[in-house]
């Protein structure tokens, strides 16, 4: 057998050698990871969420569909092409969610990189030196001579972890990992429920903004008529006064509405990822949207498993669980194992020969015995860092329970208020009718039928209002409930899903 193979044969049977030592002797200190208990909630509100009721013709129903899973593209339920096409080029071109996908791509790397750490770490290192000496300093009479030394060889250390400090590094790494994963899943609900608002909210403002121009269409045609009337003394100054000022005040209602569309429009072009000059979005109007009727309701207890907020503070948890056992593990002794083979020859084709064959095995053994006090602070503030996780992530489920309760409750007085803002806007608008008939029968003064198209243009915009801002909490619904999506399972970075527990996947990795 050639020098260089006996090199990596003896350097194979020490690592084997290392590794099953650090399997037999190793003890994992510290707590073992368990989930957070779910908690005893049975219900979002103090009552049980009733259907939605009945609105009218012109808007569907909706129930609230309890325990039933959500469909991963909720969005389509709106059935509204515009918008699907939309949320496609977000999510492939958002630049936050691509930021996001960097982050866990670099936390399954940490993964990797920790888990290298369970292996012996094998390098390779040669050196040649030349050198001369001086006999004549010595008082000899011969002459000086010069040599060359070759070294070449391999060398390996190893760290026993008989306490499992570096089993809990990875353990911790791998909840990082986790925690970015959940990141990632909440950067993509946020984008694909902003998306949905901003386009319901830019169908809000035309519907807004076209109200208001047939307000003032009218408001115009009053002025024009009053004018006429004034001519003929049929009427007064002060109602054409009253007329213009109505027409006057109806028209301030535009500017702010024209700005409130360009913002929403410029802050649906940043989603996507583009600049507000390079890509402008679709005309939303209220009716390309359809209202989903069965709303699906996650139980409580299904709920802290898919939203990513929850999931994300439990794998700060499970983080700080970690760092305990890396705390307690530095109370304890550490050995670390050392093996090289080298070869060593004056001259360079010699280093193949047997002849100049060099080895050592060495152990070195550290202990703490005195740190004032430092490691055990250490190990108390590792545990008071879990304790803050902990009370975290239970504040994160209240936070998400309130938040389904708040939309739940939402929904249900938005189908209320619906109802009643088509019987004001019916009402009003046969007042109008009933006034101006008046007005032109002798019968009522003009400020009557100022008055009522006052409270017509009223329920107009209140009317439209109500219907956007169904649509706003349906999508909020949705967003609350987590979406349906684990968008981080089908992220290739080109390393092991999250999913795959740490020690397996530093172990894998190296493989």
């Amino acid at each position: 057998m050639s020098q260089p193979c006996t090199l990596f044969v003896f350097l194979k049977h020490v690592a084997g050698s290392l590794v099953a030592v650090s399997v037999l002797a190793s003890c994992t200190v510290g707590p073992d990871w368990t989930p957070p208990p779910d908690p005893a909630v049975k219900a979002y509100t103090a009552a049980s969420a009733p259907a939605a009721p009945a609105v009218g013709d012109a808007v569907a129903r909706q129930r609230f569909a309890l325990g039933e899973k959500i469909r991963e593209d909720w969005w389509e339920l709106f059935h509204s092409p515009k918008l699907s096409q939309i949320l496609q080029q977000a999510i492939a071109g958002n630049l936050t969610v691509g930021a996001a996908r960097a982050n866990l791509a670099q936390a399954r790397e940490l993964v990797t990189q920790a888990g290298g750490a369970r292996w012996p770490q094998v390098g390779f290192n040669s050196n040649t030196t030349r050198s001369g000496s001086n006999y004549a300093s010595s008082g000899f009479d011969q002459t000086g001579r010069t040599s060359n030394l070759y070294t070449a060889g391999l060398n390996a250390n190893f760290a026993l972890d008989l306490f499992g400090g570096i089993e809990r590094q990875i353990e911790k790494q791998g909840a990082v990992a986790d925690y970015q994963a959940q990141q990632l899943n909440a950067a993509y609900l946020t984008l694909t429920g902003t998306v949905v608002l901003q386009a319901v909210q830019i169908a809000a403002i035309r519907a807004q903004i076209k109200a208001n121009e047939e307000i003032i269409a009218v408001d115009q045609k009053n002025y024009d008529s009053v004018n006429i009337l004034l001519g003929v003394h049929a009427a007064t100054r002060i109602e054409l006064a009253s007329a213009e000022s109505q027409l006057a005040t109806d028209r301030t209602l535009l500017p702010p509405l024209h700005q409130q569309l360009s913002a929403s429009r410029h802050a649906l072009a940043v989603l996507v990822g583009q600049a507000p000059a390079d890509w402008t979005p679709p005309d939303f109007d209220l009716e390309d949207f359809s209202l989903p009727e069965a709303l699906p309701v996650s139980l409580p207890s299904a709920l802290i498993h898919q939203r990513p907020d929850i999931l994300a503070a439990e794998a700060q948890v499970h983080s700080a669980s970690a760092g305990i056992g890396i705390a307690t593990a530095a109370l304890y002794p550490n050995i670390t194992l050392s093996a090289g083979l080298a070869q060593q020859a004056l001259m360079a084709p010699d280093l193949i020969s047997s002849v100049g064959t060099i080895w050592n095995i060495a152990g070195n053994l550290t202990a703490p015995i005195f740190n004032g006090g430092s490691l055990m602070a250490q190990k108390r503030g590792s545990e008071d860092t879990y304790t803050a996780a902990l009370l975290t992530y239970r504040q994160t489920v209240l936070q998400a329970f309130g938040q389904v309760a708040d939309e739940l409750d939402a929904l249900q007085h938005d189908a209320e208020l619906i109802e009643y803002e088509e019987r004001a806007l019916a009402a009003t608008q046969a007042s109008v009718a009933l006034t101006r008939t008046s007005f032109a029968a002798g019968q009522a003064r003009f400020i009557e039928v100022l008055d009522a198209e006052r409270l017509y243009q009223r329920a107009l915009l209140g009317h439209a209002h109500a219907i956007a801002q169904r649509f706003a909490d349906t999508g909020q619904l949705f967003v609350a409930m987590g979406g349906g999506r684990n968008w981080a399972a089908t992220v290739d970075t080109a390393a092991l899903p999250a999913t795959v527990g740490a020690a397996e996947a530093g172990a894998r990795k190296v493989e």
